[in-house]
């Protein structure tokens, strides 16, 4: 899976100096990744792909899927990653419902 430059690239060039491969290029003023030349910086000095870690909108540089259910699957585990990473989110969200549900019955009973 290659990286693509997004519509939210600031055209800083910043990428282009970190790229260890070269894949980086522009031509008529629009930066682009050449996927033959993109390795994702595997197998270099690097733990991650260096346009994205030295974007500074965070979403300039992206990964290109292979397919659409690639894609999908990684919106996919990011968002579950979003919901389950909280600290007991869902209970925390139920004890507050219940907490809640329970005064206002009270009131319905009292009143």
């Amino acid at each position: 899976m290659t990286y693509k430059i997004t519509s939210k690239c600031i055209s800083c060039d910043l990428c282009l100096t970190v790229c260890p491969t070269g894949a980086i290029k522009v031509i008529n003023g629009e930066r682009w990744i050449d996927p033959n030349l993109c390795t994702n910086c595997v197998g270099s000095i690097h733990t991650v792909a260096q346009c994205a870690a030295g974007c500074p909108t965070c979403d300039g540089c992206v990964k290109e899927p292979l397919n659409y259910w690639d894609g999908w699957f990684d919106s996919y585990k990011k968002s579950i990653d979003k919901l389950t990473k909280k600290d007991n989110y869902w209970e925390r969200w139920f004890n507050r419902y219940s907490k809640n549900y329970s005064q206002e019955l009270k009131k319905k009973v009292v009143g």
